[in-house]
């Protein structure tokens, strides 16, 4: 049979103010899809392996195999799917977006016509509703095109860097599921926070674009989605205190949480503020897994294919 594998990297969500429509990817941590195709015109999840094995197999109730069941739509054949898990759920690092994305980039090599990468966005979105349950792209769209990516209102529009900078995320051995962070944010926020967070989430992008330190400094704050989820990570505000004290150019939660990342000008600073972070975790007593990435990051790719 027809065989494709591919990885997807992890990622940060929000990257703090962009709820649901922006993100980055990260390097170190990666899921791996190895996908059949079949004869029957069905989806088959074969095997789940890795940091967590205890996943749905019917394909409409597993990100993966939702996403694969929206891409099967109309096509005279099916797939089978064996996931490797190296991104662990509930932790803020786009989890489910990359088994998601990492099946969809493998089967997608199997088709007669592959789609571009922005055509398996919608795909990717299907899935990863199954687990946070609302359609955003914020971690599925740069696991697909790599680096710093808005999506929104049907664009996906890559964001270029215009200096290097590095990520260091923590993730503290705690588990918070996606649908309960999103259960906090439901009152409604006055107009001046909006307002606010608008202000910062332009002036991020231009310093992004840029390459301004202080541009990007006084846009990466988040007044909206952090105060109300901060509570549910504990230690939160003493890890995020240890990023800043360490020059951070801003940090926050990772994601729906409960890792915590930090943007830093440089190597260095990340890999200090990641140990000070940890420390401050382990002060409430959580442990705690480092990563420290250069930024961009990378995409999705296809590691062998057999047709």
């Amino acid at each position: 049979m027809p065989v494709a594998v591919a990885t997807a990297p992890a990622s940060v969500g929000n990257v703090a103010v962009g709820f649901d429509v922006l993100g980055h990817t990260l390097h170190g941590l990666v899921d791996t899809a190895i996908v059949r195709r079949i004869p029957e015109p069905v989806v088959r999840i074969a095997a789940i392996r890795g940091v967590v094995t205890d996943l749905p197999y019917r394909p409409e109730a597993n990100t993966a195999g939702a996403a694969l069941l929206s891409l099967r739509q109309g096509l005279p054949f099916g797939f089978e799917l064996e996931l490797d898990k190296g991104i662990p759920l509930g932790s803020g690092l786009g989890g489910s977006a990359a088994s998601a994305v990492a099946a969809l980039v493998a089967a997608n090599a199997l088709l007669p016509t592959p789609l571009s990468r922005e055509g398996l966005v919608g795909h990717a979105v299907v899935g990863e509703s199954v687990s946070s349950g609302s359609p955003h792209a914020d971690n599925v769209a740069p696991q697909l095109l790599g680096g710093l990516v808005l999506s929104a209102h049907g664009h996906t529009v890559p964001v270029g860097l215009g200096a290097s900078w590095w990520a260091a995320v923590v993730h503290p051995h705690f588990v918070l599921e996606t649908r309960v962070a999103r259960g906090v944010l439901g009152a409604p926020y006055p107009l001046a926070a909006f307002v606010e967070q608008s202000g910062h989430l332009a002036l991020f992008l231009v310093g992004c674009a840029r390459g301004e330190v202080d541009l990007v400094r006084a846009g990466l704050a988040d007044v909206l989605v952090e105060p109300r989820r901060a509570a549910l990570v504990p230690g939160f505000a003493a890890v995020k205190a240890a990023a800043l004290a360490h020059g951070a150019l801003g940090a926050s939660l990772s994601g729906a949480g409960p890792s915590v990342f930090g943007w830093f000008p440089s190597e260095a600073q990340a890999r200090a503020a990641a140990q000070a972070m940890a420390q401050a975790f382990a002060a409430v007593g959580l442990g705690s897994d480092l990563l420290v990435s250069p930024l961009p990051g990378p995409r999705a790719e296809v590691v062998s294919c057999s047709t």
